[in-house]
């Protein structure tokens, strides 16, 4: 069953396997170096068409964002900030770890996440080989449950 919020013309939304191919399709379409695996969650933001999406992929005690992409015409309105927040308000009470440029550190910040050292083992591996061919820090965000009204 997918997931959907409605946030003013935006429809955020798990990506169903089956539609996987889409996902692709709009990364190369951007002549983006995004991809996704088969073990990750696909989450997209929606006009009439896909806008944004980001992956996410269980790892131990948590899970690993990756792949967030924006279409070029829809930078810089908050709609990087809303697909994350709801990835986030989906997974509450784990912890997410992304890999990033530290230009992006700030943006990140405001979203919950510090910049972080600690990570799981195969991450930690990963962003060892990354850190070979390019400067990219790890963040993590330990989500709170949410709070009983």
């Amino acid at each position: 069953m997918s997931q959907a919020y409605i946030s003013t013309n935006f429809n955020v939304q798990r990506l169903p396997k089956s539609q996987h191919a889409l996902l692709r399709k709009f990364y190369r379409s951007h002549n983006s170096p995004m991809r996704i695996t088969q073990q990750a969650d696909a989450w997209v933001v929606r006009t009439t068409e896909i806008i944004a999406a980001a992956c996410i992929s269980p790892v131990a005690n948590g899970y690993w964002l990756t792949s967030l992409f924006t279409a070029p015409s829809f930078r810089k309105k908050g709609i990087a900030s809303l697909l994350i927040k709801h990835i986030q308000s989906s997974h509450p009470g784990s912890s997410i770890w992304l890999f990033c440029h530290p230009e992006l550190n700030s943006f990140y910040s405001q979203l919950g996440f510090t910049q972080t050292e600690i990570l799981p083992q195969a991450l930690s591996d990963r962003l060892a080989r990354y850190q070979q061919h390019k400067t990219l820090i790890a963040m993590s965000c330990a989500e709170q449950p949410p709070q009983q009204q």
